[in-house]
């Protein structure tokens, strides 16, 4: 089977995997038997073009390294939106990585069902559609038998989603426990080195780990958005995005840090979700104060990590990147070659 590939969006997240298909190509092909063409790609700042034959995205990399923009690629047909591009296209798989909006998750919910309801396949990072329409959407990819994954969403490439899925399948998952936004961590790291908040954030804003309006990191909700999904996705719940509690890191001050370690433990902001007795999960995000002694409290800066707690397994571990170019095309990547596999065997 060849995969005819459209982007929606070409931001960095988009390029990362542009960058690894084009150095990857021969081994995706040799070792996966993943074969493909890039055919489209629509963004809403950069510009669209579809070849059915194919892009050279050598040349739209190029392109958009020097001048910002795809229109003066050589060939194909210009100027089609993202709806277009998913419905008109000779695309088999959509990757949906334009900007995300964790209010009303649009206008990525509507690529999504778009797309599936044209029977083809789905690839995201974009959490707004996951955290806020899951269930719908896995349900509707079930119904028109294509197959939609997003392990992007929660840590970019750090293999959070697959790991509960599928590697501790069995194992009896009771809890998920960990740090899943870079930002407030490393935020609270230079506290502990003696930063004040307000410097702390300034530096992480100069170095590009927190926007400038870094309101969505530092109050909670990018990890809130996150945790939902790992819920709703690994332990079979069905959380509203903003029915479980969050607080951010805001209020800790470098004394209370101070005092932590003082005490043997160090401040963190934690996303956590647990199975009750009754089968009911909840979930929610606030800063903890975790024993120096936990894996948790020694993961540093920009890092994130995750913690299952199981029944036959104990606690079981994972530490990676959670964001950044290369790491989160990579968990496109990931999720491509699954579909690529199973689709090998049906």
């Amino acid at each position: 089977m060849v995969f005819n590939i459209a982007f929606i969006g070409f931001g960095v997240v988009g390029q990362g995997l542009a960058e690894i298909l084009v150095e990857q190509e021969d081994l995706l092909k040799k070792d996966y038997s993943f074969h493909f063409k890039v055919v489209a790609i629509s963004d809403v700042v950069k510009g669209s073009v579809y070849d059915e034959n194919g892009l050279d995205l050598k040349e739209l990399l190029k392109l958009v390294k020097e001048t910002g923009k795809i229109e003066e690629y050589p060939d194909g047909i210009k100027g089609w939106d993202s709806l277009k591009t998913i419905t008109d296209t000779n695309a088999n798989m959509i990757l949906e990585v334009a900007w995300t909006d964790l209010k009303t998750g649009e206008p990525a919910i509507t690529h999504v069902k778009t797309a599936i309801n044209k029977k083809k396949h789905v690839v995201l990072t974009n959490k707004g559609p996951i955290a806020l329409a899951v269930r719908e959407l896995l349900d509707l990819a079930k119904q028109n038998d294509v197959e939609m994954r997003y392990e992007g969403t929660v840590l970019s490439g750090t293999p959070a989603l697959n790991l509960g899925l599928y590697n501790l399948a069995g194992a009896g998952i009771t809890k998920a426990r960990g740090i899943v936004n870079g930002t407030t961590n490393y935020i609270l790291t230079e506290m502990e080195k003696g930063l004040d908040y307000e410097d702390a954030l300034k530096q992480a804003q100069e170095l590009g780990y927190a926007e400038a309006d870094p309101t969505a990191d530092v109050e909670g909700y990018d990890a809130l958005g996150k945790i939902v999904i790992l819920a709703n996705t690994v332990m079979g719940a069905k959380l509203g995005k903003d029915e479980p509690p969050c607080e951010g890191i805001t209020k800790i001050t470098a004394d209370d840090i101070a005092k932590a370690k003082e005490e043997g433990y160090r401040w963190k902001l934690i996303a956590g979700a647990e199975i009750k007795a009754d089968g009911s999960v909840e979930a929610y995000v606030r800063p903890e104060k975790i024993p120096l002694e936990h894996p948790l409290a020694n993961i540093m800066g920009p890092t994130n990590a995750l913690t299952y707690s199981t029944k036959y397994l104990d606690d079981v571990t994972i530490v990676g990147p959670g964001a950044g170019k290369a790491p989160t095309g990579f968990a496109l990547l990931t999720d491509i070659l699954d579909i690529n596999r199973i689709l090998g065997k049906s």
